[in-house]
């Protein structure tokens, strides 16, 4: 059989019609792991040598920037937010600190005394909410949001910190407010708009609408050059990757994600996710075989286990013991081309992050999966054996462990 050129053995229909995926600028990301995802109410929060491992995790897999805490919260706080931005000083990391803080000047203040104490600038991510839901409970008014704005970014630019502004529950806010609120705080310096599906409310199509029209009115204001636009989702509606993508396809230039998507409530973006469909859609191109590293360090640090059925990095990610998936992978193999076999039953290929197709054995599995498992391991596979094998395995409730194919092996050999 002739050798067919990769590309033209998978047909990709985000290629095609009016639909196509693109992404109109450059895409960032922005690690949050270290603050919002430590703010879930189920984690562990890691001693600073543990932060300080997953801080270089992120820089080793090209992550422009990340959030290092909330230093407004108290000295616990203080003291790590210092030792991350030591460590990015010293270690001479790409990535860049950002911190995230109210529009109050009490969570100003400590951002930029660390700054000085560190010479390493911190961008200030500055948060309010803009909702109407959340100006009723709070019982706040426009006035007063715009004050806090204003006030917040101005002392924040005084102290020679860049800005992010943050209007929490973005997706739920009027046009009318977020023209207000997003106008002043531009004018007052801020350098990025940060748009929040806070409370996992958002579906993709009012991601695009809400993405589109910031970056729309950007362009009016005469900044949509010099402002950038960032995108934090949420998971309780289980549309965070989807909407993340379709903010990236509105125009948003940086979002936001965390290790394992772990994050307030049912958590964030899962990073891993994020970086991986950005490379299959060639809009980033990250050496991600780090990922597994990343993410195994912050459950680890955090407490929280990888699931078998985590996508990309759980162990049946790559995994199967069905017959016919089996078979395709082996023949595939056979072949000679390691890229076929890492996608011929696989929409990601196992050898960006350091992983292989994995066959195992079990009771919806064939004789080629016996076959396979054995000879790949230096065991002997003569027919009789991959029959006895294959016999255990059908009246089986689960994967055979290889201590159990030894034994059949064995068995086998010693009969003969």
């Amino acid at each position: 059989m002739e050798s067919v050129p990769e590309e033209r053995l998978v047909h990709d229909w985000a290629e095609e019609g009016p639909h196509r995926f693109h992404a109109s600028s450059p895409v960032m990301l922005d690690d949050e792991t270290l603050r919002d995802g430590l703010q879930s109410p189920s984690v562990l929060d890691p001693p600073v040598d543990t932060k300080i491992e997953i801080l270089h995790l992120m820089d080793r897999l090209g992550v422009e920037t990340a959030d290092v805490g909330l230093p407004g919260a108290g000295p616990r706080q203080v003291e790590a937010v210092e030792a991350l931005c030591r460590e990015i000083g010293t270690a001479g990391l790409r990535i860049r600190p950002n911190c995230a803080g109210r529009t109050v000047l009490v969570d100003i203040q400590p951002m930029a005394e660390i700054t000085q104490r560190t010479g390493v600038p911190i961008e200030a991510c500055l948060f309010i909410g803009s909702s109407p839901i959340r100006q009723y409970a709070e019982e706040w008014d426009l006035d007063h949001i715009l004050r806090c704005t204003l006030e917040s970014i101005s002392f924040a630019r005084k102290e020679g910190l860049e800005v992010m502004y943050v209007t929490e529950d973005t997706i739920r806010s009027s046009p009318e407010h977020l023209r207000i609120l997003l106008s002043n705080a531009v004018e007052a310096g801020a350098h990025r708009v940060c748009l929040c599906d806070t409370v996992g409310a958002a579906v993709p199509v009012g991601v695009k609408n809400l993405v589109s029209w910031v970056v729309r009115l950007l362009d009016e204001l005469g900044v949509g050059d010099r402002v950038g636009v960032d995108w934090h989702g949420h998971r309780d509606r289980g549309l965070d990757l989807v909407n993340t993508l379709a903010a990236i396809e509105a125009g948003a230039t940086r979002v936001h994600g965390t290790a394992l998507g772990i994050g307030e409530r049912v958590g964030n973006t899962p990073m891993e996710q994020i970086m991986l469909n950005l490379k299959l859609l060639g809009i980033r191109d990250d050496d991600l075989s780090a990922l597994p590293e990343y993410v195994g360090t912050v459950s680890r640090a955090v407490g929280v286990p990888i699931q078998f059925n985590t996508p990309i990095i759980g162990s049946d990610a790559f995994r199967t013991a069905t017959g016919v998936h089996a078979a395709a992978v082996i023949k595939a193999k056979r072949k000679g081309k390691a890229w076929l076999a890492d996608r011929v039953y696989s929409g990601v290929p196992a050898s960006w992050v350091g992983r292989e197709q994995e066959i195992e054995v079990g009771h919806m599995s064939g004789a080629s999966n016996v076959i396979y498992y054995l000879s790949s391991r230096g065991l002997p596979h003569e027919a009789g054996t991959v029959q006895a094998v294959l016999e255990v395995a059908k009246t089986s409730k689960r994967v055979l462990t290889e201590e159990e194919i030894l034994e059949v092996v064995e068995r086998e050999k010693a009969e003969r």
